[in-house]
């Protein structure tokens, strides 16, 4: 049940409804989660305008996301596949090349995932998991 912030210059993307949708798809993909409506509702993107954005040189035409998943739920292949999707979706969706899309994986410390005023932890997800 990741979430993802995707920054970027006004105007980087043409639709990002889609982007965002498309982004929390590729990430169920990427952590190979069942397609369960709990997951499904839980599993969500944000797109965020940045009013200043620039590297050293003063180029803007760069995109973070920043990806945080429940404790352990990205080994290092499911993190490998995460960051070449989305890199590839945002590229595609913008005119920032794939070299200019930063990638941030982070994950919550156990138990410091909440959802409906509950944190959980890695069995309460696995439960809900072995409930479907």
């Amino acid at each position: 049940m990741p979430m993802i912030d995707i920054y970027a210059s006004p105007g980087t993307f043409a639709d990002p409804a889609r982007l965002a949708r498309e982004a929390a798809s590729e990430l169920m993909a990427a952590e190979q989660l069942p397609d369960l409506p709990i997951f499904r509702a839980n599993t969500a993107a944000f797109v965020h305008d940045v009013q200043f954005l620039a590297d050293v040189n003063g180029d803007g035409a760069c995109v973070r996301v920043q990806v945080l998943t429940p404790h352990g739920a990205l080994d290092r292949d499911k993190q490998r596949d995460a960051v070449a999707r989305l890199t590839t979706l945002v590229a595609a969706s913008s005119a920032v090349p794939a070299d200019r899309v930063w990638v941030l994986l982070t994950e919550a410390t156990e138990g410091g995932w909440g959802i409906g005023g509950h944190a959980l932890g890695a069995e309460d997800i696995a439960a809900v998991v072995n409930q479907a």
